[in-house]
């Protein structure tokens, strides 16, 4: 791993002493390291048997959230789009973490960047959410979005996998053809993060709050927010903060749980049946 991370590091241009090569632990995907040379510290993170545009989605995700100016997230250095079974790297700046809660003005930071619009929903470009392929095209409507390519996409890798069938198949149909009836069809298309759950923000040192492992898009807003409440992460401050500068519409409280069923179909589709129970009962609560 050594003369790979050796390798990777002449493709930015650095060729100086490595000093320290340190494994980072808590990412379930990639391997991860801390790497510091004597030019400068990075975060470096490599995959194998991975899409071409593996590391391409994230890095330029991380680009569309930077030049909203609104929140920051690390310096992309360089990424590779591997041909067959290459092994992929993605070179970032490395932001060391601090003990400041900068939940306050994450929620402040986020809205600012929801701001940040489009014409139209979706996004032009494949992503992932965790493994998972994720297929984008650009939409009219939010609902003609969210109802084929996230709800119809799990539903896909769903009853391929076999954790999709039966009577959670016919509800989850049910509800996609009746989507109109839940969720708003052109609320504002906001620039989404995509995957934000607690895991995948940090503060600096100096409290700054920081956006990482996005998977973008554009959408409500609503959606995003749906799942900060899923997995917790996210203190009671964050939301006020952010309803202060984006007010939440008055019926989030009735959206929130099909936005959350995107996320959890997704976790069903990777874990398995844990989230099973949580699915049927969002399933059952609306189509019956």
């Amino acid at each position: 791993m050594e003369l790979f991370i050796r390798e990777t590091l002449e493709k930015v241009n650095d060729t100086s002493t490595v000093r320290s090569i340190k494994p980072i632990s808590g990412g379930d995907i990639n391997q991860s390291f801390y790497v510091e040379t004597d030019r400068r510290p990075y975060f470096i993170k490599f995959n194998e048997n991975v899409a071409s545009h593996f590391f391409q989605a994230e890095a330029e995700g991380l680009r569309l959230i930077k030049e909203t100016g609104a929140i920051r997230v690390p310096d992309v250095y360089h990424y590779d789009c591997p041909d067959g079974d290459e092994k992929a790297s993605l070179v970032m700046e490395w932001i060391e973490k601090g003990s400041l809660n900068a939940s306050h003005s994450l929620g402040k930071s986020l809205a600012h960047m929801h701001h940040h619009t489009s014409e139209k929903y979706g996004y032009g470009k494949p992503t992932f959410v965790g493994e998972l392929d994720q297929t984008n095209e650009w939409c009219t409507a939010w609902t003609e979005y969210y109802r084929r390519y996230r709800l119809g996409g799990q539903l896909e890798i769903g009853m391929a996998e076999g954790t999709i069938s039966g009577l959670r198949e016919e509800r989850l149909k049910r509800l996609m053809d009746r989507i109109e009836e839940f969720i708003p069809r052109k609320p504002k298309a906001s620039l989404l993060h995509g995957d934000l759950w607690g895991g995948n923000w940090m503060s600096t040192r100096d409290g700054e709050p920081v956006l990482i492992d996005p998977s973008v898009l554009y959408g409500d807003h609503a959606f995003e927010l749906a799942l900060t409440e899923l997995f917790g992460g996210f203190p009671s401050n964050f939301f006020d903060q952010y309803n202060t500068y984006f007010q939440l519409p008055d019926d989030y409280q009735d959206t929130k749980p099909i936005y959350q069923l995107f996320y959890l179909l997704a976790h069903l589709n990777m874990f398995g049946e844990m989230y099973g129970s949580q699915v049927d009962r969002i399933l059952k609560n609306y189509v019956g």
